[in-house]
């Protein structure tokens, strides 16, 4: 008995020591953190979706009171978070750069191929594996994984095609990384340039024959798109055409040169506050 009550009070001092110890040291060793970190986390989001590149809000809070990322750094934060976030670290408000994700693929239920009948699991991932029903290798197998992912309900399937919604898109970057066929990229504009948004619809890097066997709508490598706009707004990598987004709003032809596509590959997607594809 006595031994039981002699290790409880031991077992006990001890514990009372080693707190006294982790208090004294917490005090000795705690580094008070910018009150700045604090009133950031009050404007952000606080979606911790990790468009901005971070892990967290709290991260980037960090990061924006040391100077290593800009103020307007969060892609979810509007005109108006920016300016309160730039009114708390004293500098002057910056335009916010939006990054929303692109499909680059434009044949739908109707418009695809098939190959084959495929049976089995009703995802994109699975499907891939064995190369789907639809004849494009390259296209979208349309079961909606990026959908699936998705954490702000950016995105929903009409006719077998990904529709993402502009306002909603974060560029989380999370449909991108699901998208087993790599049709979906994250692209940057300024708010100006939002309702004009166009797109590359296809990433079939074949050549213009086979392309045709297969796709109505896809690439065929005519480059009508680069001599049309020679200043490098649509270029060619191969035998598919593609945008520089830093440079197409600039390009005085550029409704010219979605008339001119003669497989209408290159789509207008924004429609109010949606992409269509």
């Amino acid at each position: 008995m006595n031994i039981i009550i002699i290790s409880t009070i031991a077992m006990g001092g001890l514990g009372l020591f080693f707190s006294v110890i982790l208090a004294i040291t917490n005090k000795k060793l705690y580094v008070k953190e910018d009150p700045k970190i604090e009133k950031l986390l009050e404007e952000l989001p606080g979606a911790n979706c990790g468009a901005c590149g971070n892990a967290s809000c709290h991260d980037l809070a960090q990061k924006i009171v040391k100077g290593e990322a800009e103020p307007n750094s969060c892609p979810v934060a509007d005109s108006e978070i920016s300016g309160k976030i730039a009114n708390i670290l004293g500098v002057e408000s910056k335009e916010v750069i939006t990054r929303v994700a692109i499909v680059h693929c434009g044949a739908d239920e109707i418009k695809r191929k098939k190959r084959a009948v495929y049976i089995g699991g009703e995802t994109c991932r699975v499907a891939d594996i064995v190369g789907g029903e639809i004849a494009c290798s390259y296209g979208c197998l349309g079961y909606g994984d990026c959908v699936d992912v998705c954490l702000f309900d950016a995105i929903e399937m009409i006719d077998g095609l990904p529709v993402v919604d502009l306002v909603k898109c974060t560029a989380c970057g999370q449909c991108v990384e699901v998208c087993s066929r790599n049709i979906i990229s994250l692209e940057t504009f300024d708010k100006k340039s939002l309702p004009a948004t166009i797109a590359i619809a296809c990433n079939n890097p074949d050549k213009g024959a086979v392309v045709r066997k297969i796709c109505e709508v896809g690439c065929i490598g005519c480059s009508l798109c680069e001599r049309n706009c020679e200043d490098g707004s649509f270029y060619m990598e191969g035998m598919l055409a593609l945008i520089d987004y830093s440079k197409v709003y600039n390009c005085e032809h550029w409704d010219l040169v979605i008339e001119k596509c003669p497989t209408n590959t290159i789509q207008r997607l924004a429609k109010e506050s949606k992409v269509l594809v």
